[in-house]
């Protein structure tokens, strides 16, 4: 037994070492990591403390250690709820769309701006396009206001030059979810794309060189050297992508839906806003929480699990 103590502490040594010689080499990287490193820590898994409030009658003032626990009474409040039903299923088909679009879109335009020869040009729309993902929110939902007015729009102006009679169209539950998924995917395909436009770069150019020599055109070499050359970072966007499945967007929906198409409109973040800070029901919302990163969780390990067998490109 001690033999084979001591072999194990022979092989595992070495490679100890050497992972030690490989972060003091690059120390000043992992310095550069460490307030991605505290932000997530403090943001993302001291919070996981919160958990329990979903098994417990929470009391702000009795705090964790003096509130009661029940168990998984405010698990079957929500699915008894028809209003968290339908906040679920909004929530699914807002996600799958967006997911669609914002998935595709950034790709598209990637393999786009690749094939942009004039620098200037380049340049000049590569920074439009990333623009609109540093607006917030609230600006940007007003902007959507206004071009969507029935009285100002730009939108509505111009269905009333082709003969259409004008609408507010974020008040019409049959177009709401297509504005939410074609807003949402300008605003941030732009910022998506620097992946796959860094990506790209990475590629060998000889083969771009060879597949000339081939004969192939620009849109064959685009087909068939670009995009499976970016194959491996589109299946890690996509796992990532499946893990948000769940979060339709708060910042977005609460800044555009209404009473009008509250039916169509209300998602599970807003849903969780109203029950934890509006009606300040914690517990209940802190178990509709549970259950979307829940969800989540699963849909990440299975995306992933597929991936690496079908592909050997998954993240773990």
């Amino acid at each position: 037994m001690g033999m084979e103590t001591a072999r194990i502490a022979e092989r595992v040594e070495p490679q100890f070492r050497w992972k030690l010689r490989r972060i003091w080499k690059y120390k000043l990287l992992y310095i550069l990591l460490l307030p991605a490193f505290a932000w997530v820590f403090v943001f993302d898994y001291l919070p996981l403390k919160g958990i329990s409030i979903a098994f417990m009658d929470y009391n702000v003032i009795q705090g964790f250690s003096a509130s009661d626990w029940v168990g998984f009474k405010y698990f079957r409040m929500l699915f008894e709820s028809e209003m968290f039903r339908n906040a679920f299923m909004n929530t699914l088909l807002i996600s799958l769309y967006k997911m669609l679009s914002g998935f595709l879109s950034p790709i598209v335009l990637a393999l786009a701006l690749n094939e942009i020869r004039t620098v200037w040009f380049k340049k000049t729309l590569q920074t439009a396009v990333y623009l609109p993902r540093f607006v917030s929110w609230v600006v940007y939902g007003g902007i959507i206001s206004l071009l969507l007015s029935p009285e100002t729009g730009v939108i509505n102006s111009i269905i009333e030059f082709f003969g259409g009679k004008p609408a507010y169209l974020l008040a019409e539950p049959a177009y709401f979810r297509t504005i939410l998924v074609i807003t949402d995917a300008l605003k941030e395909m732009g910022w998506a794309a620097i992946i796959y436009i860094a990506a790209i770069a990475g590629l060998n150019p000889e083969v771009y060189e060879a597949a000339t020599m081939d004969g192939a055109t620009r849109f064959k070499k685009m087909l068939h050297v670009t995009l499976p050359g970016i194959t491996s970072t589109i299946i890690v966007i996509f796992i990532l992508r499946v893990g948000t499945v769940m979060s339709a967007g708060l910042d977005q929906v609460i800044n555009l839906y209404n009473p009008m198409v509250f039916e169509v409109g209300d998602i599970l973040d807003t849903y969780i806003y109203r029950i934890g800070i509006e009606q300040f029901n914690l517990s209940l919302a802190a178990a509709a929480d549970v259950i979307k990163g829940l969800i989540g969780f699963v849909l990440v390990l299975l995306t992933n699990h597929v991936a690496a067998k079908v592909n050997d490109s998954g993240i773990f």
